[in-house]
């Protein structure tokens, strides 16, 4: 294939991108004859001037429950539980009326996604959605995924008749997602497909991977079944830890061209919109409760062996982390461990750790576009702290290396979204929400990809249509995409 009158960084006037077998074989002036026999097998292509850039990745994804959230009804907008109950109660009648010859099966969970209650002026209970149905079980899992609301019926259903308030949180509620996100293979592939196709057309070459099963088999499945459309890490929880070792499975080991094995995941605490981050200071309206300061999903005495247990068999540890006092335990635990890894999320640090990333050869994953959807929850529960709140500017001027991501379905699998965030730091016309944390728009697009437009370089490419090293934030999110290439090959394009 054969990139020509391309415009990349670094270069003063147009190239020509040639690639080979994959890979990139030169970059040379557009004004330069090459010299070539025969023809190309992949196409000569003018791209006229528009702008070709590294292929982008996005660093946290749970694949299957974005794939199966494009399938639900979902309540982000509603602002109290009342109105989510009543926009649930109206979608689900529809359903019911519109399947008369073949009822719903009162079996099956009527299953509802993005319920954010952190602001709600009303708790998520069950009379209210036992006012969408007191026969048909419904569960509504949240938007940052840490919690889920059932109704009688789906308490019944899954033997937790008598429970307060329907309202689970953590591995509670990370059970019940489990169950309800358990569709036949055939259905979830096909949806999968068309997920893939597009991240694709938004310029995605590869996704890290961080569904919470064993996801070996579900990936060499989808791409024995033509899934050829993005480069997939997958991610290994402690369930499945001693498995993959058996297996001789190590972080960067390739399964086929496109699958290759991540890190170890494992969750040291929860979320904000859940108010179970763990955190230094306590959460307001909980003072003095046994959750004032959030939850610890794993002690730094387990966490510690555990890691050490994965970093041994050459498995890289991954580990969550929102609230400051989670990061600094679990910095500490990466200190006694040593040889480095990853955190995902990083949301909020104390300011003494944010040199510690960099000194223990610590990845910082963040997801800059959950600063815009958390921003007011932010400013309620870390009130006097968000100054060190999703702070990359700080995280990279004391030399950590970060990388971005979605956490999809908690954000949309855009990385021009998550990109836009990092830069402008506001959505929706809104003033900028800290801005003295927002980064470059280059530093943006190095955080979100993994190679460059060079000779002997993975063929891993997008085309844009503008410039997106000077684009507004506005403009990068919505860049528009023309092509995606993977390996030399396209997976989306409308040149």
């Amino acid at each position: 294939m054969l990139l020509r009158n391309a415009r990349v960084l670094g270069n003063a006037h147009p190239v020509d991108v040639a690639i080979d077998g994959g890979i990139i074989a030169s970059v040379t002036p557009a004004a330069d004859a090459i010299a070539r026999t025969g023809e190309t097998s992949g196409g000569e292509w003018d791209v006229a001037g528009r702008w070709v850039i590294p292929g982008l990745w996005d660093n946290h994804v749970h694949f299957s429950q974005w794939t199966l959230s494009s399938q639900r009804l979902s309540v982000m907008e509603a602002t109290s539980a009342a109105e989510a109950a009543r926009l649930i109660a109206r979608a689900l009648a529809a359903d019911i009326a519109s399947s008369r010859t073949a009822p719903l099966d009162a079996t099956v969970p009527y299953v509802v996604s993005g319920f954010r209650d952190g602001l709600w002026p009303d708790s998520p209970n069950i009379a209210d959605l036992d006012d969408a149905s007191t026969t048909h079980p419904i569960v509504v899992v949240s938007a940052d995924l840490h919690a889920v609301w059932l109704n009688s019926a789906a308490l019944t259903l899954y033997g937790l008749a008598g429970h307060p308030t329907g309202l689970l949180r953590e591995d509670a509620a990370f059970e019940i997602t489990r169950r309800v996100d358990s569709v036949p293979d055939a259905a979830l592939d096909a949806w999968a497909s068309a997920a893939g196709s597009a991240a694709a057309a938004r310029g995605v070459v590869g996704i890290v991977e961080l569904e919470m099963t064993w996801n070996l088999e579900t990936w060499k499945r989808r791409m024995a079944s033509g899934f050829d459309v993005l480069r997939v890490e997958f991610g290994i929880y402690t369930e499945h830890l001693e498995r993959a070792i058996a297996l001789g499975l190590r972080s960067g080991d390739a399964i086929n061209d496109l699958l290759t094995v991540g890190r170890y995941k494992v969750l040291a605490d929860g979320s904000l919109n859940t108010r179970t981050a763990w955190t230094y200071n306590e959460y307001p309206g909980l003072e003095g409760t046994e959750q004032a300061h959030g939850q610890l999903t794993v002690s730094k005495d387990r966490l510690v062996p555990l890691m050490r247990r994965a970093a041994e068999a050459g498995i890289t540890p991954d580990v969550h982390a929102i609230g400051d006092l989670a990061n600094s335990m679990v910095l500490d635990a990466f200190a006694e461990v040593g040889g480095g890894g990853r955190i995902e999320h990083a949301q909020l640090l104390a300011a003494a750790d944010l040199p510690r990333f960099a000194q223990l050869g610590v990845e910082a994953s963040v997801q800059p576009d959950h600063a815009m959807d958390d921003r007011d929850v932010a400013d309620h529960y870390w009130s006097g702290h968000t100054d060190r709140a999703f702070p990359l500017r700080s995280l990279l001027d004391n030399g950590a290396t970060l990388a971005l991501g979605s956490d999809a379905p908690v954000s949309p699998l855009d990385p021009w979204r998550t990109i836009a965030a990092a830069v402008g730091r506001r959505r929706d016309g809104r003033e900028p929400w800290h801005p003295e944390q927002a980064i470059t728009a280059e530093e943006a697009i190095n955080a979100s990809t993994r190679t460059r437009v060079a000779a002997g370089e993975r063929a891993d490419l997008v085309v844009t249509e503008i410039d997106p090293y000077s684009a507004t934030p506005e403009a990068l999110f919505g860049m528009p995409v023309a092509a995606t290439v993977l390996g030399g090959r396209f997976t989306h394009t409308t040149l």
